[in-house]
């Protein structure tokens, strides 16, 4: 069956990602540093419970482990195929239809694909339009007896050694705010309560600048999805169980530029045309680093020049690339400099190009 042979591709991918963990003299918290990743990230990947978006990153551990070219050539192929779109199982029939034709997607104006969760921990898909809706996801706890618990337990424990205690237990009971009474559920745009409010003091601990109202609106939703790319989750604005621990559990910084600090830089990297770069990024992200946006084709832009996804493949960049102010502001001198217009940008041209009174334009 099709979802057994996705699941099959996701597993072998997740063993030669283990070996090769394995190859290094590294704990995971150690190895996790060196590859530019969270630790709780490399877990996910060495036990197939999420594919990593980019490459570079299955590149990188290559390289610590020593890994050769063949061997390199081998995990692109894995990859490529544990990273397959997996369609969902068909309703019992006689025969299901044969496989639907991909249909292109537009990307929207102007930065790679977010991390690839295994097909055993992919949620389902929720309408951002419905926002608020009550369809929840439901608790994905993958057993129910006790005695399988603890075989599984017993099962991980030999896998990783010693070093599995690094990752917190998911079956013991958890009395945190998010993980009690009406905040069992998942947490999620349009929602406005004291679970809202929990996940903003927590996101607001990262270092990140977040108003803490426990409204659920499009600067949490940001944040949120800041927060999820940076520790290696699905990134879809909803406070999940995988997030909520990720939260409270994940030591990560959101820290980054100051409005100013950015403006400052785009004027080192445009010259002349500064001023005009600076207007079209504030029109496309009011100069915020973290800035995201999503598309209605399931496409996102990223970052202070909101670079979509489809630029950021001609790019050769990340998400996590675009999330970084230096390498967005060089990305989007790169994507100008093709033909010294900022045609990238067309719904902020206008206003980049009729500057407000008493601004002043570019120097000739």
């Amino acid at each position: 069956m099709q979802g057994d042979r996705a699941e099959a591709r996701v597993r072998e991918f997740a063993e030669a990602l283990l070996a090769l963990k394995e190859r290094t003299p590294h704990s995971y918290e150690t190895l996790a540093t060196r590859l530019d990743i969270s630790r709780s990230a490399l877990h996910r990947y060495c036990s197939g419970r999420a594919v990593p978006a980019d490459f570079d990153v299955v590149r990188r551990l290559a390289r610590q482990a020593g890994a050769d070219r063949d061997e390199v050539t081998e995990l692109h192929r894995l990859w490529v195929l544990a990273s397959e779109p997996r369609t969902p199982s068909p309703v019992p029939e006689p025969a299901a239809a044969g496989a639907s034709t991909p249909v292109p997607v537009e990307d929207g104006p102007v930065g790679g694909e977010t991390e690839v969760l295994s097909p055993a921990a992919t949620p389902a898909e929720e309408g951002r339009e419905a926002v608020g809706a009550g369809d929840s996801r439901s608790l994905r706890w993958p057993w129910t007896v006790a005695a399988v618990l603890s075989a599984a337990a017993l099962a991980a424990a030999a896998l990783i050694g010693n070093e599995g205690a690094e990752e917190p237990s998911e079956t013991v009971a958890d009395n945190r705010p998010l993980f009690t009474g009406e905040c069992k559920e998942p947490v999620r745009d349009g929602q406005s309560d004291r679970c809202v409010r929990e996940v903003q003091l927590l996101l607001s601990r990262t270092g990140v600048t977040i108003g803490i109202d426990g409204i659920f609106g499009p600067e949490t939703l940001r944040r949120v999805e800041a927060f999820q790319l940076r520790v290696g989750l699905n990134v879809d604005g909803i406070v999940d169980d995988d997030t909520k621990r990720a939260l409270y559990d994940e030591d990560v910084s959101l820290k980054t530029w100051s409005k100013k600090q950015v403006a400052d830089r785009i004027h080192e990297v445009f010259g002349k045309k500064a001023d005009t770069a600076v207007r079209i990024a504030r029109c496309q992200s009011f100069l915020d680093p973290l800035y995201i946006t999503p598309n209605t084709n399931g496409t996102r832009n990223w970052g202070i020049f909101q670079i979509s996804d489809a630029r950021l493949r001609d790019l050769r960049g990340t998400p996590e690339k675009a999330m970084d102010p230096d390498w967005n502001i060089r990305a989007a001198h790169r994507l100008w400099a093709q033909d010294e217009t900022f045609s990238d940008w067309p719904h902020c041209a206008a206003a980049a190009e009729d500057p407000p009174p008493g601004e002043g334009g570019d120097a000739p």
